[in-house]
């Protein structure tokens, strides 16, 4: 893929806005939670996760090595993987309530998914001469 470097930093870039907008509306104790409130920090702040991973994606994604690229790739599926993680906490149901979910818990699963696939499809040229 051509572009692919860019539009994984432009998905990384988006994780990180993401995770300041409302993930769920609790009607119980009538708030949003986003990445990093959740009441009585019940859920934890996931967004510092995401954040310190998708600019660790970025400088590694910019960068022209093989070895950034594995490194990369790793990041990516652990940031997936948290990422489904914190969607099945955040929207599972409890004492009989369901949270409404919003927009932000599906841009937090479409920006990882994005970065995975950005990680797994990299666009580096590789030099034959030397290999």
């Amino acid at each position: 893929m051509k572009y692919s470097k860019w539009i994984g930093v432009i998905a990384a870039l988006s994780l990180i806005v993401v995770c300041f907008i409302p993930w769920t509306y609790h009607a119980d104790v009538a708030r949003d939670f986003t990445g990093f409130f959740s009441e009585k920090n019940a859920y934890g702040k996931p967004g510092r996760f995401f954040i310190f991973f998708a600019a660790s994606f970025i400088v590694l994604v910019l960068a022209p090595k093989v070895w950034a690229k594995r490194i990369n790739l790793f990041l990516a599926a652990m940031m997936f993987a948290y990422a489904i993680k914190t969607y099945i906490l955040y929207t599972s149901c409890y004492n009989a309530y369901c949270p409404e979910k919003k927009i932000g818990i599906y841009l937090v699963l479409l920006c990882n998914t994005i970065i995975l696939i950005t990680a797994v499809l990299p666009s580096m040229k590789i030099d034959k001469s030397t290999g």
